[in-house]
């Protein structure tokens, strides 16, 4: 046989493969290549999405945070304003109660002050009388002069 045919047959024979392989090999095998590139780029840009929303959800936490430590200074700072209105509603009501109590024990003090004082000139007029009943050596009625016991009371 002669050469130039053997190669020309065989380069024949090669483009009919390379023919069969482009037409129905190369699909086949292109194919679920190129749906693992989409499913590649599809996860890829998923990825990327989920990492944006990531950001944007940690944003979003930053600023809840934020906003819950902004809220919970005002609640301190309510809470101590309304500690400091209760010091003060009760130091003015203890003032209040002090004062009172002081008031009513001053009352108290004049009232038995008055009460020791016409018991003392009640005493003094008693003694008194005796006195003059024994420098007169004589008895004198307490009834009969209980107008003059009355003025010996309000001189004293």
């Amino acid at each position: 046989m002669n050469i130039n045919l053997t190669l020309i047959v065989q380069m024949l024979v090669f483009i009919a493969l390379i023919w069969f392989t482009m037409k129905f090999v190369w699909p086949m095998v292109l194919g679920p290549m190129d749906e693992r590139s989409r499913k590649i780029a599809l996860g890829l840009a998923a990825g990327e999405k989920g990492q944006q929303e990531l950001a944007q959800a940690r944003e979003r936490a930053d600023v809840i945070v934020h906003e819950a430590r902004e809220r919970a200074e005002q609640i301190i700072e309510q809470a101590q304003r309304r500690a400091d209105d209760l010091v003060e509603q009760a130091k003015g009501s203890a003032t209040a109660e002090g004062q009172r109590l002081l008031a009513a024990a001053q009352q108290q003090i004049a009232l038995d002050t008055a009460r020791a004082r016409e018991g003392l000139r009640r005493e003094v007029a008693q003694i008194a009388v005796r006195a003059a009943s024994k420098v007169l050596e004589r008895e004198i009625d307490p009834s009969a002069h209980a107008d003059l016991i009355g003025r010996l009371a309000t001189q004293l």
